[in-house]
Parts: structure tokens; sequence; C-alpha cells
């Protein structure tokens, strides 16, 4: 196994699922197996016990019916044809009812672990995938209305479209991040009376918005857009005005709270700009063309329900407006033109209603439906000290992420969010968290990498350093369950991939900074008496610091050198 070769797996279990393809074919070869009708793929696990060894496959259950043979005879020749090979693996063994233990050697265990120190900046970033895989996938999350501050409810996309990105492109994806704001809706020009209102000391409008943002916003609003222009009596086109002002003003602090963060975006796109340019048009025309549209009652409608919908759905008003989900058609058309793969939008739970009928109309304007995919992040309820907070933008009462990230801090802020599943419901308690992110597992991980770059200083004040290789120690039981842990990190980020979820990592995380704690303690890493030993061991631990800082950083999460 050669880790840094353009054609070698990525993953210790990406080669044993090979070695296993290998086998199949080498006892057939030999007449100890019957030819296959068709290819079988091969799965390969980790076993729950470690004393069964490092990787286990059902292979022989899965091919006892096609071959026709008992599970455990089959087992049996493929465990002698893995030992045949040898290379990556060290020993095979038939088990139980049909499956094949296989021991990984350690010469490519080593050699998975070196790669690591030799390439810091790709270890657990895998290549671009093969097969349907998509390869160009566009992930719009956030997209609040810039209508107010960003919210932690808002921001929670945030924390999942950015973790699911960094994600995707550690698992050899190419991302497009996108924020998708509407700029023309009635929201705009509310927001524009709610400032005007304030500025001119009036009652805030039914449908207007209220909090000390606003106030600011008055106070900032320049006198050319609160004053009326001459000969001008229309509060609506002034309120319009002074919307996009106070819309730009607060996608600007949007912008800088999502910075603040760590999260940046390759595309901003506005609800104006795809009528303007023709994107809503051109989707209208393929539903159209397609014979998916009906008139009825003078209003303009998809026939979804020839896809699956409940209902059908309106496009176009009857009073020649276009609805919201016009606009959401032609995003697509407007995203896939820009040769996107594969769309992913994150969004809140209340958007349930409209994922199917944008769906369906990207299929009927001839897209694979499968590639428009959407994420629905869970709710997220606060309380402050047990009493529940009422969460409204109109009203002015919530929770700011820039107030999240001054209680918490960025980094327990991002493991918070990271460590749960994006469509699970939270329920914060601002005061808890903030008592208790002193004792969040970041800061246990985050102590383990600042107490390897320790140790690792402290060496070269003695005069040891790390060798080139950790092959010395691997036979000796702490450093081999060590090194064992270190080298799933790519499998971590593999099946984070496919799940598109990032508990795995911190999961993956804590498990290490643990694993690493306890073989300190149980090896003795700085030993001037053994220096061979110790520069295997310093170059164990060094891997094992190069890995906590990739899986934090996977999560954008720092690194400290010192805590």
């Amino acid at each position: 196994m050669n880790p840094s070769s353009a054609t070698a797996p990525a993953t210790l279990r990406g080669a044993v699922r090979e070695a296993l393809q290998l086998a199949l074919e080498d006892a057939i070869r030999q007449g100890a197996l019957p030819a296959l009708d068709e290819p079988r793929l091969v799965e390969v696990q980790r076993p729950g016990n470690p004393e069964h060894g490092d990787y286990a496959t059902n292979l022989a259950l899965q091919l006892a019916r096609p071959l026709r043979k008992p599970p455990p005879a089959i087992a049996a020749t493929l465990a002698e044809a893995l030992a045949r090979q040898g290379g990556v693996v060290a020993a095979a063994e038939a088990a139980g009812p049909g499956f094949v233990n296989v021991r990984v050697a350690n010469d490519a265990l080593a050699e998975i672990l070196d790669h690591a120190r030799r390439e810091p900046d790709r270890w657990g970033r895998l290549g671009a995938p093969e097969g349907p895989a998509p390869r160009h996938v566009n992930v719009e999350f956030v997209s609040a209305n810039p209508t107010g501050p960003l919210t932690v409810g808002n921001a929670r996309g945030a924390f999942v479209g950015d973790l699911l990105a960094r994600v995707l492109e550690a698992g050899g994806q190419q991302v497009t991040r996108e924020y998708y704001f509407n700029d023309s809706s009635a929201q705009v020009r509310n927001l524009g009376a709610s400032v005007l209102a304030q500025r001119e000391g009036r009652p805030v409008p039914e449908d207007g918005y209220h909090g000390d943002y606003v106030v600011a916003l008055a106070s900032q609003l320049p006198d050319e857009l609160a004053a009326p222009r001459p000969g001008e009596s229309d509060d609506d086109a002034r309120a319009w005005a002074i919307g996009h002002w106070a819309s730009a003003r607060i996608r600007e602090g949007i912008e800088a709270s999502l910075a603040r963060l760590g999260v940046r975006f390759d595309v901003w796109t506005t609800e104006g700009s795809l009528a303007a340019e023709g994107w809503v048009e051109r989707a209208i025309g393929r539903l159209r063309e397609g014979g998916h549209l009906f008139e009825q009652e003078g209003a303009t409608w998809f026939r979804s329900t020839a896809f699956g919908d409940d209902k059908d759905r309106v496009v176009i008003r009857s009073n020649g407006e276009l609805t919201y989900f016009a606009f959401d058609i032609g995003y697509v058309v407007q995203k896939f033109s820009r040769g996107c793969d594969h769309l992913i939008y994150i969004w809140g739970a209340d958007h349930h209603g409209t994922v199917a009928r944008v769906r369906n109309a990207a299929e009927a304007m001839g897209y694979d439906k499968a590639r428009v995919e959407m994420i629905l992040t869970g709710w997220v309820h606060f309380v402050r000290d047990g009493v529940p907070i009422s969460m409204s933008k109109r009203a002015g009462t919530f929770i700011t992420l820039d107030e999240l990230l001054e209680e918490l801090g960025v980094d327990a802020a991002r493991w918070y969010f990271a460590s749960r599943g994006a469509n699970v419901n939270m329920d914060v308690d601002i005061e808890l968290a903030r008592r208790q992110s002193s004792e969040n597992p970041v800061y246990y991980v985050q102590y383990a990498h600042a107490r390897i770059a320790s140790i690792l200083r402290k060496a070269g004040d003695a005069g040891l350093s790390p060798a080139a290789t950790v092959t010395g120690v691997l036979d000796e039981p702490p450093d081999a369950t060590l090194a064992r842990i270190v080298a799933r990190f790519p499998e971590v980020v593999e099946d984070a991939t496919a799940a598109q979820e990032t508990q795995g990592v911190t999961t993956y995380a804590t498990e290490l900074a643990t694993a690493f704690h306890a073989y300190y303690r149980d090896a003795r890493v700085i030993d001037a008496e053994a220096p061979g030993r110790s520069a295997h061991r310093l170059a164990l631990v060094d891997a094992t610091r190069i890995t906590l800082a990739s899986a934090l950083g996977l999560l954008g999460i720092s690194a400290p050198e010192a805590m």
C-alpha cells in the first residue's frame, strides 16, 4: 500500500477492501471457489471487539447463495487467499457463521501514519470520488432575509452549511458556498417603513419591525433618504428606498457576523437578479414547453400533482405577480447553468412544504431530481434560567449570532453545533451553556493537541526528536492501539462525507484525545535512556498531533500550541 500514490486507496479500509477483492478473484482463479455470474460489492467494517481484528467482512455470507456453499467454508477459503497475499494484511481468519477477520500489517499501518507526517495538509483529505458521486456541489445556506441581525435560529444554517461544505471538500468534492437573499419582497418595504417611522417618531406599522437595531438604523439614515423629495408625496416609494438602504446595512452586519464565525461565501445571489437576468422567465418557459403549466382563474399553475405532490402550485398570480415558487425554479435553472452537478439547500424546518414542489419542478424541467437535495435543520429553542425566550425578528426579541459567540466563543459554539445532527431540535439554555463552556469537550481535544506540542518542545530541549517513521514501536500494545486510532481518520472523513454529518468527527476527535492521554500515561515517550524507542514514540505522538489538528481544522476550530 502506498497512500501517497494517486492510485492507492485513501484509507486502510479501502486497502483491505481491495485485498479482499483480489483474494476472491484469486480463489476463483485457483478453482477454490466457483465463478460468479456478476461482480460482488465487498463490504468492510470495523468489528465491535478490537480483539477480533482491525476489519471484518461478511462477504462469505453474501456469497453463500450464489455459490451454493456454506458461509464458513467460503470464509476459510477467503482467509487462506488473503494470507497468501501478504501486503496490507498481516493475518486473516474465518470466524463465527461466515465472517472473515483481518489484522493489518504494521508496515501498512506505519506507512499511512508516516504519510500523515510527510503531508500534514493533505492528511484526511480524500481524492475526487469515482462513479456517479457529484463532483461540483452547490451548498446554499443561511440565506436569511436582510431585515434584521442574524439570529441564532437563522445562524444554525451557517453552522450546518459551513461544516457540510468543509466535509464535502475534504471528501474530494468541489464545493460552491452560496447565500441567497430576498431584496425585492414586501419585507424590504416594511423594513423601510419601520425605519422611517422611528426616524419621524411615529408608531411602527403593524407589519413592521421593532428592536434596537431599527432605532439604530433610523439614527444613521441619511437626510436625503429621510426627507420627501420635492413634489413627492408617495411614502411607499420612500419606504422602498429606505428599505433597500437599510437591508444593505444589515447585510454588511450579517457578513461581519459570519466572518467572525469563520464562514465565507463564494457567491451572493439576490432574488431580484433572478428576474432581471431572465432566469425565472427561462424556467417558466421550460415548464410551459413541457406541458407542465396550466391556466386557472387567471393564474398560471405548475401541475405538481403529476409528480406526486398533494396539490398544484401557483407560479404567476392572477394579478401578474411572480410567486416565491417562481423564483425558486428560476434559481434551480441558474445554479445548474453554472456547471453544478448537485444542489444542496440548507433550509429551516418551516420550509418543509417547499421541498416537494421545487424538486418536482426540477424534474419537470429535465433535471435529475436526485441532484436537488434539501436538508432541513431542526428548531433551536432558547431558554434563560429555565424560562423560554420568545424569538421574533419583527418584535425585536431574539438572540443574535454575535451574542452567542460572545457568550460561548467561536470554537465552543462550532463544536456544540457540529456534535449534533442537522435535523435534531435543540434546546439551548444560554446561561447554562455559558457556565459549562469551560467544560466543553472541544477544550479537552484542544488540550490534547497543546499537550503534545509541549511534549515535542520538551523533547527538543532534551536533545530528542521524532524519527522518520513510527515503525519501531508498533509491536508494543500501547503504541499499536494509539496508531490504529490515528490511522482511522481518513475513514472518519469518508464516512462523514457519505452521511453529510459531522457528529462522527467530534466523536472521533474526543476518542483520539482520550486515547492519547491514556497512552502518555502508560508509555514513556521522552526517555533519554532509550533514545531509539523514544524517537519512534515521538513520531507517533507527532502523527497524533497532526490528526487532532486536522480533525479540529475540518470543523473550523483552532488547534492551540499552548493552553
